[in-house]
């Protein structure tokens, strides 16, 4: 006849496992730990700043963001709008105003800003379609 064998643990195996325990957290008290990491100077800290949120890659984007509408201004002023101005009696299309009752729209300014709006949105459009063919973000 075989014999059972007993779920139960010997009082042996318990202590056994008790002094396992005891010796595991000795040796991770007696264990040396690791030396906290140097204090960062301040230039550390502040280049960890500008990688860690883009700033110079977004102050780039600003300065060429204003250079770009400053281009696309010109642009429209001087390239696109005298083509135009041949076209509009008076000549002075940015100062025409429309004038209802006592109300006067300043519908020239207006028109030019649209019109610059509509040139930087193409640009923007077609740059950034052409980044995406490329991978870059």
């Amino acid at each position: 006849m075989e014999k059972m064998s007993s779920t139960k643990s010997s009082p042996t195996d318990e202590l056994q496992k008790k002094m396992l325990e005891e010796l595991q957290k000795i040796r991770a008290a007696v264990e040396p730990k690791p030396a906290p990491p140097a204090p960062k100077s301040f230039m550390q800290q502040f280049m960890g700043f500008l990688n860690k949120y883009g700033v110079v890659g977004l102050a780039v984007a600003v300065i060429i963001g204003g250079a770009a509408g400053r281009l696309v201004t010109a642009l429209v002023g001087d390239i696109l709008m005298p083509i135009i101005t041949f076209f509009i009696p008076g000549g002075a299309w940015r100062q025409a105003v429309l004038v209802i009752g006592p109300i006067q729209l300043a519908i020239g300014d207006f028109m030019g800003a649209l019109i610059d709006f509509i040139i930087i949105a193409v640009v923007v459009f077609y740059m950034m379609r052409y980044l995406s063919r490329t991978g870059l973000k």
